[in-house]
């Protein structure tokens, strides 16, 4: 596949930049983007950018596995920050919760530190989107940054970004040995009730902090603002609902696998339509 390399309106010098999120997609793509995949070295591009637009709300499996994936390209991977974190747009907001339709920690922890880091400078953004996904996600639309999908364009599906990670010897992101599927925030709205429980088994304080973002007012139904839909994830703590939903994630998911742990809790779910590129890749 031939593709033409985008161009801008001025003749400016161009920054190549990649963001990667800790998950196995974007990971991939630094691979690739380094000349580390086997086949496909003319994808090599010397000078890139390696960015991570970091919340502070990330699980410790995703600093962890930034860390080991800095050590096999050999480059520093940028770490980004808000000014202003979760908690400040969360009280901006009135309590109100991101969500599919709002994604404004997306818009404001991820997007808004990338932009402000490359400026008005003419940058080629580079981002992790399989050859297996038909969709566009939640990315720049500024006219001085152009988005190019390596991975598309070298026709690298699932199985593929796999294969990339376990030849490299990085493997898959540690986390979702436990059952959650992509990187993102501790309390990512996308999560399903599945992993939101996996996330209590694992992690008790991470569930109860975002368990302390949820407003739920009987007398104002403005006020129910929970991060899964129909119920607050204090549902969760009766035993009886949380066998209730792990068993039924299984269910939902084993027979798509090959019966290997990493493919089970890896395969994509209904929300992979809809998810933020710049988070969960």
């Amino acid at each position: 596949m031939t593709v033409a390399t985008p161009t801008f309106a001025d003749e400016r010098p161009v920054r190549h930049v990649l963001n990667v999120s800790g998950g196995k997609d974007s990971s991939a793509l630094a691979l690739l983007m380094a000349g580390r995949v086997k086949g496909l070295e003319h994808f090599r591009h010397d000078g890139m950018e390696y960015v991570f637009c970091d919340t502070q709300k990330e699980l410790p499996e995703t600093y962890e596995y930034l860390a080991r994936l800095e050590a096999e390209l050999g480059s520093k991977i940028i770490r980004l920050n808000a000014k202003a974190g979760f908690d400040h747009w969360h009280k901006l907001f009135n309590g109100y919760l991101p969500s599919p339709q709002n994604r404004w920690c997306t818009k404001y922890l991820k997007l808004k530190p990338f932009e402000a880091h490359v400026g008005n400078d003419n940058v080629v953004s580079y981002v992790g989107l399989r050859a297996d996904e038909d969709r566009v996600g939640y990315i720049s639309r500024k006219p001085n940054i152009k988005t190019r999908y390596p991975l598309k364009e070298a026709g690298i599906d699932y199985d593929g970004v796999i294969k990339i990670l376990e030849d490299s010897g990085l493997g898959l992101p540690t986390f979702m040995n436990w059952g959650r599927t992509n990187s993102g925030c501790t309390f990512c709205f996308f999560q399903t009730p599945f992993e939101w429980a996996k996330l209590l088994e694992h992690y008790p304080k991470y569930f109860e902090e975002a368990m302390g973002y949820e407003t739920i007012d009987p007398a104002d139904p403005n006020k129910q603002f929970t991060w899964m839909e129909g119920a607050p994830l204090s549902s969760l703590l009766d035993p009886e609902e949380r066998e209730r939903v792990l068993e039924a994630g299984i269910r939902e998911i084993a027979p798509k696998s090959d019966g290997k742990l990493a493919s089970i809790f890896g395969i994509q779910t209904g929300r992979a339509g809809v998810a933020c590129l710049m988070c969960q890749k």
